[in-house]
């Protein structure tokens, strides 16, 4: 049965890997000024490529889930903002998803381009397969597509193996200690919400709450790293929370 409570792990951690990582200079607002915005060279730039890769790793498994769809969606906003046109770069970003989740004949060659954009940024590359890793374990196990998706991107990056298996053993060693705290009754009362507001209205709050707890805003406030983890218990709340009332009214 899908775990729902490890998406707000993916989450939490997501937003400081990439946070950090497009906090790196070459990777402002500034460096991207005269960045001419267009499919094509989008789609060129490192992070096109990325949100190639992680269309690749999230659909492997043969479906895009929801809690996936959700991630990738303040994925786009976030790698948007970097750009010239932010609006016209995201559906650009979006567009490239779309796309590349349909195909699995081109891996490999995108595996191969990102990695000769990353060549000789060992940061970045541990930052980026961080990700990926945890994505495939979104939904608490990861398939033998995902596998497979994964190691033909670690081999194209010449990834460390041995960091590779420590990444991967953390989170799914993360996976296994998960348990559900949220009952049906807890949850409209967790999210602040009542049992008769519309679906809309309670997908906004949730979203609020996601973005009031996500570590970037809390480490900005300059709270220490034992309030990061109480967030990061609120955030489990409060994803499966928002999770289970979905459920609920399928």
């Amino acid at each position: 049965m899908f775990n729902f409570i490890i998406f707000s792990i993916l989450a939490y951690v997501f937003y400081r890997i990439f946070k950090n990582y497009v906090a790196f200079k070459i990777y402002s607002s500034e460096a991207f000024k005269n960045f001419a915005v267009s499919p094509e060279s989008v789609a060129k730039s490192d992070l096109g490529l990325f949100v190639g890769l992680v269309a690749k790793v999230a659909k492997a498994d043969g479906r895009v889930d929801a809690l996936e769809a959700e991630l990738v969606s303040m994925m786009f906003d976030d790698i948007s903002k970097v750009f010239p046109e932010p609006i016209k770069t995201r559906q650009i970003l979006k567009d490239i998803f779309n796309a590349e989740k349909q195909r699995n004949d081109n891996i490999e060659q995108m595996a191969f381009d990102f990695s000769q954009q990353l060549r000789r940024k060992k940061a970045q590359q541990i930052q980026f397969m961080t990700f990926l890793i945890q994505l495939a374990f979104v939904d608490g196990e990861v398939s033998e597509g995902e596998d497979k998706v994964l190691k033909t991107i670690a081999e194209a990056l010449a990834f460390d193996p041995k960091l590779y298996h420590a990444i991967f053993a953390k989170f799914e060693s993360m996976m296994q200690h998960l348990q559900p705290k949220v009952s049906m009754d807890d949850a409209y009362a967790l999210l602040g919400v009542n049992a008769n507001d519309d679906m809309s209205t309670i997908k906004n709050t949730y979203r609020k709450l996601v973005r009031k707890y996500h570590p970037d805003i809390i480490a900005s406030q300059g709270k220490d790293e034992a309030y990061m983890e109480e967030a990061t218990s609120k955030m489990q709340e409060l994803n499966q929370a928002y999770e289970l009332i979905k459920k609920a009214r399928k």
